[in-house]
């Protein structure tokens, strides 16, 4: 199995990019490619505010131990803490925050008609986002509410072309039954509009019990209801239909994510897999950490044949 030597690293600031070769070569890949995916992190949505700061929030992370938080064990133990957590994500940060540029470019290129101005012989484009914040759909939705009615499918964005695999933060889902509904409401509930959760420091510090009772409830079974993202121990969403993306892309852009943590290994190593038929997708990354980009700058030949 080969690893990451197919990356093709960009600078986190478009305006670092040294030589104008750098994008004519990215120009190139795209000209030539045919199944495109972009992986998405938090970086994408930094701009946007869901992730501002980015060493600020690892660190935030870290202080609340979110490996042990954000688990089906915990919710079990004390829905209380992670449904209030929860909600300070989506009052403060998910329902505060918009699309940003980037999110609007990778809507844009769902669109064939757009698309095929910069990749010619594209035949399907996915973004596969590890974000819950929703910001990428928003976006697409943004692009649709633009076009007039009656336009044909080539000049529209293809609005089931993402892929959010660890789930939306919106979503309100059952405990017990199939329910799975978005839900915008704000607060869930009245007990979490009171529950003085005003930063993350608070989720990790203040114990305030609010009863089992007073949590969301599913309306259907009125089970408890739990947010609708995939918590660490669990299979991420659409698994399926990403490893067939994966072993089918030809050309993988990776904006706001490191190829060395979690699931994100893996998928590059399927990425850069070869086989007797093919030599692996050519991975660009965009607006990697400072120290990767350097780590990874002498792997900068992008695959000798792509994936057809």
């Amino acid at each position: 199995m080969s690893t990451v030597s197919n990356h093709v690293p960009v600078s986190d600031n478009l305006q670092d990019l040294s030589t104008i070769a750098t994008i004519a070569r990215l120009r190139d890949a795209l000209r030539v490619s045919k199944n495109i995916i972009v992986i998405a992190g938090a970086g994408l949505s930094a701009a946007s505010g869901e992730y501002s700061n980015i060493p600020g929030w690892r660190r935030i992370v870290a202080s609340l131990d979110a490996t042990t938080l954000a688990t089906p064990t915990t919710f079990a133990t004390n829905p209380s803490l992670v449904w209030q957590f929860y909600h300070y994500r989506r009052v403060k940060r998910a329902l505060e925050s918009k699309p940003n540029l980037a999110h609007h470019i990778i809507a844009k290129l769902s669109v064939p008609e757009f698309r095929n101005e910069v990749a010619p012989n594209a035949k399907s484009f996915h973004p596969i986002t590890q974000n819950v914040d929703r910001l990428s759909l928003r976006a697409l939705q943004a692009l649709e509410s633009q076009v007039p009615p009656n336009t044909p499918p080539s000049s529209r964005p293809q609005m089931d072309s993402v892929f959010e695999m660890h789930g939306r933060i919106f979503d309100v889902k059952c405990t017990s039954c199939d329910y799975c509904v978005e839900d915008l409401s704000n607060p869930l509930c009245p007990a979490l509009d009171v529950s003085h959760i005003k930063d993350y420091n608070d989720a990790g510090t203040k114990q305030i019990d609010i009863p089992l009772k007073k949590l969301p409830r599913c309306p259907a079974c009125h089970a408890l209801a739990r947010p609708g993202v995939v918590w660490f121990g669990e299979t991420p969403y659409q698994l399926a239909e990403i490893d067939r993306l994966l072993f089918k892309a030809d050309m993988c852009l990776v904006d706001g994510t490191s190829s060395t943590i979690g699931i994100m290994m893996t998928m590059f190593e399927v990425l850069c897999l070869p086989t007797d038929m093919f030599a692996g997708a050519a991975c660009i990354s965009v607006r990697v950490p400072r120290a990767e980009a350097r780590r990874e700058s002498r792997c900068v030949q992008p695959c000798p044949q792509h994936r057809r």
